[in-house]
């Protein structure tokens, strides 16, 4: 069974930071684009960002670039996301996201497995 775990979350004062981490499990991930996603209350998920199976090609959503930053190291845990700066608007359940795929996309669709999420709250 295909599992993505999430971890890292937590409360964090406007302009902190955080490093969310996603573990996988019965799959082999390394030739997979990884992703992250998030929801906050009473909103559609929305995508973050995504990186590449290689790591060589990233995309972010306009509201976290220059702030948040997409890796991996496919010999550990296959994805992180590192979040500086953080705003309360940033406040959500963050999910890790996989799929095949060549080019990346932001459409939530397009995505095959997801992890449970993990809470990120940022205080004003």
């Amino acid at each position: 069974q295909v599992r993505l775990v999430e971890s890292g979350g937590g409360l964090v004062q406007t302009g902190g930071s955080l490093r969310l981490s996603c573990a996988a499990s019965g799959r082999t991930f390394s030739s997979y684009a990884m992703g992250w996603f998030r929801q906050a209350q009473r909103k559609e998920r929305e995508f973050v960002a995504a990186i590449n199976w290689s790591g060589g090609s990233t995309l972010y959503a306009d509201s976290v670039k220059g702030r948040f930053t997409i890796s991996r190291d496919n010999a550990k845990n296959p994805v992180y996301l590192q979040m500086h700066n953080l705003k309360p608007e940033d406040t959500a359940v963050y999910y890790c996201a996989g799929a095949v795929m060549g080019r990346l996309t932001a459409a939530r669709a397009a995505w095959n497995y997801w992890g449970q999420g993990t809470q990120v709250t940022v205080s004003s």
